[in-house]
């Protein structure tokens, strides 16, 4: 027996047994290729597909119900310890394609990385974290730990240092931990190149052939990508034993009763943009679908500040506690979800009318998963999706694989928020008129409309609507106001502003010359990242990217410099603001300026990530 078939066959207890298609032949090494015209074209379920009872029950809570063509395909011969190479377009679920028979590979009472996936991107690793993580919610004792570069390296080490079985990461990361021997790959059963091509794409062919020497050579790997360059072939010839071969071409099925539209929105803007749209939809709810935990905590936090009835879930998120959430967007309690794929799926209430990608999906699959959480129940639905000027060439990638073509859209105006909702206010004066009572409002109207003869009626009317509904005047009423429009304007979306206007912006003190530093209660330890750190000062604090200084971050505290400083309502705002998971607390910092903080808790010192 084949040291991939000896794996197989101990992973039992998790993996199940091989599948019988496998077993008798399908697949063996007298066939390279598997063509997937010829299969039965009744699709399985995943109850055919030989997963363990733990693996099997993590399906079933994530509302997986009819696997994906390459999930069908390439689960029974991974689970019975092959080596494969997938060829498959964005659209196609590679994810559980190989996360799952990758679990089923690892032992969680060996407290050893067991299993490891290499992407190109940190986006990438972090939500194929997040979705193996998923996978393994059922099965004890199993720690999967994301590791990518533009992150402190301290917490990845420690994260691993606790004895995590399964490791995705990005290639240049993975070598920096191999270098240091704080990660270790003797003990790797099972490796996955995800988006192989991208890799090469990129540069990273060295270090891709660097990591697969560092594992055992008995190591079962898998690799996926969505071309098959020279490049590619000569990885699987180099590095694979004899692989069963799968091409899978996605469908091109969309949802037919929604609105597709997007709008291009520089990255830092996408929080104010999405204030704008929640502002003026008439959909009775809307989800909003992120990446990351990081971002669904973020995004959630700051439409909660804005005070929408909004809450968010990730994969982190309890089943229980997802349940009630749930059931408030459900019951009408919650208008607005802030949501990553894995925790949205199967995911089923017929009052979403809205759905913002507020990122954009990487694969076509996901973006038809997320837009189909609308238009049900035979009503219309919209979905719109955050572009980045950078990002068009991946929107028309999308495109073509879902063979439908994205209108594009303006974001709303201050001028449109104020306008949905004078009409909104004027819609509810027929019936508050039947309710009568309105003589003290008269009497105070009466009276004063005396006191100021200068106004007539229709004045003091428009006064009191513009109050009602937000409108104190023409000083924007956040940092993000005039930034937003002119990033827009340059985006071709809005017309440009006559002038900027030259008030002092909402939420700032002064510049003096000095450089305020401030201390936040979370650091490290509470898995801060900057730029959650950066979006909860920009969206709460009243600054701009490039207004927040050098941020240093430490076990349980961090200091970040703000050159213009924050004023007092602005500290109020950011002390009641949680970021992973913890209010911020924030205080003029009063430590000394050498050193920065206690030696023994000094982690990282770092710029704000850039912008994109």
């Amino acid at each position: 027996m084949s040291a991939p078939a000896q794996r197989a066959a101990r992973c039992a207890g998790v993996g199940g047994q091989p599948s019988a298609d496998v077993a008798h032949g399908q697949g063996s090494p007298g066939s390279k290729r598997l063509d997937v015209t010829e299969l039965n074209s009744s699709m399985p379920s995943f109850d055919d597909l030989g997963l363990a009872p733990a693996l099997q029950r993590a399906v079933e809570a994530l509302g997986f119900a009819v696997p994906t063509a390459i999930q069908a395909q390439a689960i029974p011969p991974l689970l019975a310890g092959r080596d494969l190479v997938g060829v498959a377009q964005t659209g196609t679920g590679k994810t559980a394609a190989f996360g799952l028979p990758l679990l089923a590979a690892v032992d969680p009472s060996l407290g050893a990385v067991q299993a490891i996936v290499l992407t190109p991107t940190r986006e990438l690793a972090m939500q194929v974290a997040e979705a193996i993580a998923s996978f393994a919610s059922k099965v004890a004792d199993l720690t999967v730990v994301p590791v990518y570069g533009g992150a402190p390296f301290l917490p990845q080490q420690r994260a691993l240092a606790r004895g995590a079985q399964v490791v995705v990461g990005t290639p240049g990361r993975v070598l920096d931990h191999l270098d240091r021997h704080t990660l270790h790959l003797d003990r790797v059963r099972f490796l996955v190149l995800d988006e192989a091509d991208e890799m090469l794409r990129m540069g990273f062919a060295e270090d891709v052939d660097r990591v697969l020497d560092a594992t055992p050579k008995s190591r079962q790997v898998a690799l996926f990508s969505a071309t098959m360059p020279p490049a590619i072939r000569r990885v699987a010839q180099a590095h694979l034993s004899n692989p069963v071969q799968l091409s899978i071409t996605p469908q091109a099925s969309t949802v037919k009763a929604v609105h597709q539209t997007f709008a291009v929105v520089p990255f830092r803007h996408k929080t104010g943009a999405l204030e704008r749209v929640l502002a003026v939809t008439d959909a009775d709810a809307a989800i909003v679908f992120v990446r990351t935990r990081e971002a669904a905590e973020q995004v959630g936090s700051a439409m909660i500040a804005k005070g929408l009835s909004a809450a968010h879930i990730s994969g982190d998120v309890a089943q229980a506690e997802r349940e009630r959430i749930v059931d408030r967007l459900r019951s009408g309690a919650l208008d607005v979800l802030v949501a990553t794929d894995v925790a949205a799926r199967g995911l089923d209430v017929d009052r979403i009318g809205l759905v913002v990608n507020f990122d954009l999906p990487r694969e076509a699959e996901a973006y038809v998963h997320r837009i189909g959480r609308t238009g049900r129940a035979g009503r219309d639905g919209i979905a719109l999706t955050f572009v980045t000027p950078s990002e068009r060439g991946k929107l028309a990638q999308v495109e073509r694989t879902i063979r439908t073509t994205l209108e594009e859209v303006p974001i709303p105006s201050p001028a449109d928020v104020s306008a949905h909702r004078v009409r909104a206010l004027l819609a509810r004066t027929e019936a508050r008129a039947q309710a009568g009572r309105l003589d003290l409002y008269r009497q105070a109207i009466a009276a004063h409309l005396t006191e100021h003869p200068e106004l007539d009626a229709t004045e003091l009317l428009a006064l009191v609507t513009a109050l009602a509904v937000g409108d104190d005047g023409p000083a924007p009423r956040a940092s993000e106001g005039d930034d937003l429009d002119d990033a827009l304007a340059r985006a071709h979306l809005v017309p440009a502003r006559a002038e900027r206007d030259s008030a002092p912006r909402a939420g700032r003190a002064p510049r003096d010359g000095s450089a305020p530093r401030y201390r936040v209660s979370v650091g490290h330890r509470d898995g801060l990242q900057p730029g959650a750190l950066v979006g909860a000062l920009t969206g709460e604090g009243g600054l701009v990217g490039k207004e927040v200084g050098k941020i240093d971050i430490f076990a349980s505290f961090s200091l970040v410099d703000i050159p213009g400083g924050l004023s007092p309502e602005a500290v109020e705002r950011l002390s009641r603001t949680r970021v992973a998971g913890r209010p911020l607390h924030i205080r003029v910092d009063s430590g000394p300026r050498s050193g920065r903080g206690p030696a023994r808790e000094h982690v990282a010192h770092t710029r704000p990530p850039r912008t994109r």
